[in-house]
């Protein structure tokens, strides 16, 4: 059950908003965990979110006074994938302008292409290439 609900939530925020400003908003009834980056650290936060349920996982904003470098390290390069994904799907899906009138248009075309890219991540790794290495499919 918790599939669908979290497949169907979206949030749209303008580019020029700080991600700290929009993360109740993209956070809303979620529970677990989440993933930020290096921007996304603040003690203050992260003790809010806490205390809803939510742990935030982020490095810690100063490499060079980080009490656990390695933890950031990893932090950091699971956000890198997570952000490499998210190009692809502005570079090669359009996503950015997606045209529609209302969400469930919205909802629908942003999940096809999450499905396209996951299709083709799929066949690549069937092929034996690097999951993220999109154009040596069509090579």
């Amino acid at each position: 059950m918790a599939g669908p609900d979290l497949i169907t939530r979206f949030c749209v925020a303008p580019a020029n908003t700080h991600e700290l400003a929009a993360l109740p908003a993209l956070a809303e009834h979620t529970w677990g965990t989440l993933v930020g980056d290096r921007n996304s650290w603040s003690r203050a936060t992260t003790a809010e979110w806490h205390s809803l349920g939510v742990e935030l996982l982020v490095p810690y904003r100063s490499a060079k006074r980080d009490p656990h470098p390695p933890w950031s390290a990893l932090l950091s390069r699971v956000r890198y994938r997570i952000d490499t994904v998210f190009g692809q799907l502005v570079d090669r899906c359009r996503v950015k302008r997606v045209w529609a009138r209302d969400s469930w248009h919205l909802c629908n075309r942003l999940l096809r292409k999450v499905l396209m890219h996951s299709l083709a991540v799929l066949l690549n790794r069937e092929l034996g290439n690097p999951p993220l290495h999109l154009a040596q499919l069509v090579a």
